[in-house]
């Protein structure tokens, strides 16, 4: 089905209804005209009957034996100076005294009207068909000295010709209705471009169609969303933002004041200038903030606001820690074992069978001492990958790497997700393989077991220690001992952020050449706690 465009609808909508307003106007001006013009002639046609009543001349002609000779002349008169279409008089059986047509006098008046007047003495507007037509007329009885009716006087107007004069005014009328037209175009026309410029020049379905996907946009990204207009007033606002914010009541035409941190957002509206990547605390959340302003014809019309959880965006770093730690330690395997399967090859070459056997039977020995603990007594596939991928990791470093025997572990809840475990392991362990680096004799060690409630982890190493002064900041996002590499500070914050989200603790120990980190993690979902 064609669509119509706004500016039709609107210029048939005006059009319409200017039409159905002229029309309506014009009908009851013309109909309440057409009954004053006839009030208005009936009432000159009493009047003029009533002064031709009172006259001296026609109530003595009455008395001459030939009353029409003084009667006519007068009524014609009269009738041609008030423009009336007749002026008749006549006595009391009704018959004619004056006529406009002078072979009518002598002749009985037509019309049956005269007996309220005749009888009654009644002066009143009546409207009958004479001998010249259906007429308006004005009736008026004639006394004589002694007060006795001896006549009557009849002034009319012809009906025809008070139509005639209404539709002559109604003529004008319809002039000025042509130009209400005219004017109700060109407005409409006017009305409709200034709306259609309003509307960039979209139709209403299309206006309606960008709003439903506006409205889908909205809600559909993750991030929270916030616009404002130049008084600070919320225009819009989507879910993700409302449940970031805290909020659950309808926001929009609320001042964006104490909802949320304003001071960033009234910047843009004043500058024009875009606020990028701007943290703000907010209750008892860390936010990261964009701020794009909003133009128009006039300058800046509002501000849109995107904001996030930096939790969310430290776990997207984190996750991607995780992803470059594995993939480190699978590149350490690989290197590792790429490494000794070389060293055979050159063995069986040279011809070096016993050497090459017995340095497979070395390895696997070890190789078997490890498995051992890790396949038969640490039951998690997760911690079982992760122990394996740090094996390859100290294997490539030269640093020897022990599992302790009495380690024994059942398979970790569902609650516990490999992302957590490597964040809190994988740290901790990869701190313990730096601290050790450059040892005459290094060595990791690693413990595990889930007797009790708690599941326990020991990281051990020989390194250098801890310094006491800095055991105490250890945990603080930023902080970090280390003077080469590519210290970041935030593996231990990390690690411990994860073990308090899992209700759990870490204990350090730190003396020369003997370091143990602990972390203490229920078996059940406590909740855990904030950080």
């Amino acid at each position: 089905m064609k669509k119509v465009s706004l500016e039709t609808k609107i210029l048939g909508l005006v059009l319409s209804l200017s039409l159905f307003l002229i029309l309506l106007l014009t009908t009851s001006f013309s109909y309440m005209e057409g009954r004053q013009i006839a009030k208005d002639k009936g009432k000159l046609a009493l009047e003029l009957s009533r002064t031709i009543s009172f006259m001296p001349t026609v109530t003595e002609a009455f008395e001459s034996e030939n009353p029409a000779r003084t009667i006519q002349p007068i009524a014609e008169k009269i009738r041609k100076e008030t423009g009336a279409e007749f002026i008749v008089v006549g006595n009391k059986e009704g018959i004619r005294y004056s006529h406009p047509l002078a072979s009518e006098i002598g002749k009985r008046m037509k019309g049956g009207d005269n007996d309220r007047a005749l009888k009654n003495g009644e002066y009143y507007v009546s409207e009958a068909a004479g001998s010249l037509g259906l007429s308006i007329r004005g009736k008026s009885p004639i006394f004589d000295k002694d007060g006795k009716i001896i006549g009557i006087v009849s002034v009319g107007f012809l009906v025809n010709d008070v139509r005639a004069q209404i539709f002559k005014d109604l003529s004008k009328e319809m002039i000025v209705s042509l130009v209400a037209i005219m004017i109700s175009i060109v407005g409409s026309y006017m009305l409709a471009r200034s709306i259609r410029k309003d509307t960039l020049g979209l139709e209403p379905f299309e206006i309606a169609n960008l709003y439903k996907e506006k409205n889908a946009v909205l809600h559909s990204v993750k991030e929270g969303i916030l616009a404002i207009d130049q008084n600070g007033l919320i225009t819009s606002m989507n879910q993700p933002a409302k449940k970031l914010l805290d909020i659950k009541e309808p926001v929009r035409h609320l001042n964006v004041d104490g909802l949320f941190p304003s001071t960033y957002l009234y910047e843009v509206l004043k500058s024009g200038e875009p606020q990028v990547d701007k943290e703000i605390s907010w209750k008892d959340k860390s936010v990261i903030v964009n701020c794009t302003p909003i133009f128009d014809s006039e300058g800046v019309s509002g501000v849109v606001a995107s904001f996030r959880d930096r939790t969310e965006i430290e776990e997207m770093v984190n996750t991607l820690s995780e992803v470059k730690m594995h993939s480190e330690d699978l590149r350490a395997q690989t290197h590792e074992f790429t490494n000794k399967l070389y060293v055979l090859s050159g063995l069986i070459q040279l011809g070096e069978y016993d050497e090459a056997i017995d340095m497979i039977q070395s390895e696997t020995s070890e190789l078997y001492s490890l498995n051992r603990v890790v396949f038969e007594q640490i039951k998690d596939t997760k911690v079982q990958a992760l122990l394996l991928g740090k094996i390859g990791k100290a294997s490539e470093k030269k640093i020897p790497f022990e599992i302790d025997s009495q380690s024994y572990l059942e398979k970790l809840q569902d609650h516990i997700k490999l992302s957590q475990l490597t964040l809190i392991l994988g740290n901790i362990i990869d701190n313990a393989l730096e601290a050790v680096s450059g040892m005459d004799e290094p060595l990791v060690k690693f413990f595990a077991t889930d007797i009790g409630n708690d599941m326990v982890f020991e990281v051990s190493d020989n390194g250098k220690g801890i310094p006491e002064n800095d055991i105490a900041f250890i945990f603080d996002r930023g902080f970090t001992s280390k003077t080469s590499g590519n210290p970041s500070g935030y593996g231990l914050s990390n690690a411990d952020h994860v073990v308090k989200e899992l209700g759990g603790i870490i204990e350090v120990q730190s003396e020369e050449e003997n370091t143990v980190f602990t972390v203490y993690l229920p078996k059940e979902q406590t909740g855990g706690k904030e950080c």
